[in-house]
């Protein structure tokens, strides 16, 4: 499962050659209503192939592009263990599929670009991650306001204590009591050493710990969303010395994540985020209250599509389960709106936000009545 990330945005919105197709559906996590997805995407192709032969494409070319997301309809292993939805990325020599812990609704796009605004949720200022850390397991996932999902490819991250370090010794001789567990306000609270120093022991889970922040800072190297820990309390201070990611929250999860549910820590999780992220909402809100009226903030798409794509965007508040279809052409910074979808258009909607995104931005992807004036694009440029 490929998880979704700054990079994943930057090669969806500038790699494909046209036409491009995104698909996004709800998918179930239970297996018995897997034929039920894939005849949701069975139908959703057939709608692509309809739009792309609309677009100018032979039949036989536009079957052909949708060959790879057809071929899944029949890959039993690709429907088990599903998430809640499933987006779908096709173009010329390109295919990208993303499993993601939120319900889409159905809908097809085909456009000169990805249509990747459904995705924002998992960019758009409410993004984070759960580090699951205990002596026989460590795991990542990410997560929204949706839910959790599983970061399984964890390259370069020990998979346990004993794996980095080979401690069996240690693993034998430190003895963690069971404490409330990770609903308690404690957890477990404290070790007992048998044949070693609790400094020597600090010492040897803090080399444990640098190994996984070393491995986690490729992954997370352009991220900028919040990282929670869940851990026994004894271990928590110890990530902290070893951590380098520069947003790392400073409460964490207390208790033994093994075996708990990712369902359970992300209710523990998004309390903690929860409150970070209405604090930056409310904060963007305010500036552009403070800045309106001074030529800094603007809700015409004709001005903030151009501003975007040449990086002058500061922060964008977009409307979600909206679009605005249109065209825009760089070279002559010209954008032109259509009352309903043309062959070819796109989402500009989209386009602003994926470019203010690229360039560093801010993108508050939220219900239209939280954004400034019920707009369905508001916008802070730079200068």
């Amino acid at each position: 499962m490929r998880i979704f990330t700054r990079d994943e945005l930057r090669t969806l919105t500038t790699s494909p050659q046209a036409p491009c197709v995104s698909i996004y559906m709800p998918t179930h996590r239970i297996p018995t209503q897997n034929q039920q997805d894939r005849t949701r995407l069975k139908n959703l192709i057939r709608r692509a192939q309809e739009s792309l032969q609309a677009y100018g494409l032979r039949p036989a070319e536009a079957e052909s592009l949708l060959e790879p997301a057809t071929n899944l309809l029949g890959a039993i292993p690709f429907w088990k263990d599903k998430r809640d939805g499933l987006a779908l990325f096709l173009a010329p020599g390109e295919f990208r599929h993303y499993q993601l812990p939120t319900s889409f609704e159905p809908l097809v796009v085909v456009a000169h670009r990805f249509h990747i605004k459904p995705l924002l949720a998992f960019l758009g200022g409410n993004e984070f991650f759960v580090l699951a850390l205990s002596q026989n397991a460590v795991r990542l996932f990410e997560g929204s306001r949706f839910g959790l999902s599983a970061i399984n490819d964890l390259e370069g991250v020990p998979k346990s204590l004993a794996d980095a370090l080979k401690y069996e010794e240690l693993i034998k001789q430190v003895q963690f009591r069971t404490g409330i567990g990770v609903g308690g306000a404690r957890g477990e609270r404290a070790a007992m050493f048998h044949g070693q120093s609790a400094d020597d022991t600090k010492d040897r889970i803090l080399r444990y710990f640098r190994q996984i922040d070393q491995g986690l800072r490729d992954m997370l190297r352009e991220e900028q969303a919040p990282l929670v820990l869940a851990g026994v309390e004894y271990l928590l201070p110890i990530y902290k010395e070893a951590n380098t990611y520069q947003y790392l929250l400073d409460e964490g999860i207390t208790g033994n994540p093994e075996g708990v549910s990712p369902e359970e820590l992300h209710r523990q999780a998004w309390a903690l985020v929860q409150p970070h992220f209405q604090r930056e909402q409310q904060q963007a809100a305010a500036r552009y209250r403070q800045l309106a009226g001074t030529g800094r903030t603007s809700q015409d798409p004709k001005e903030i599509v151009p501003g975007a794509y040449h990086g002058r965007v500061e922060l964008l508040f977009v409307a979600l389960g909206r679009q605005q279809w249109g065209d825009y052409d760089p070279g002559t910074n010209r954008v032109n709106l259509y009352p309903e979808a043309q062959p070819g258009s796109s989402d500009i909607l989209d386009l602003a936000a994926a470019q203010t995104l690229l360039h560093g931005g801010a993108v508050y992807a939220v219900e239209r009545a939280e954004a400034p004036e019920e707009a369905l694009l508001a916008a802070v440029f730079r200068y």
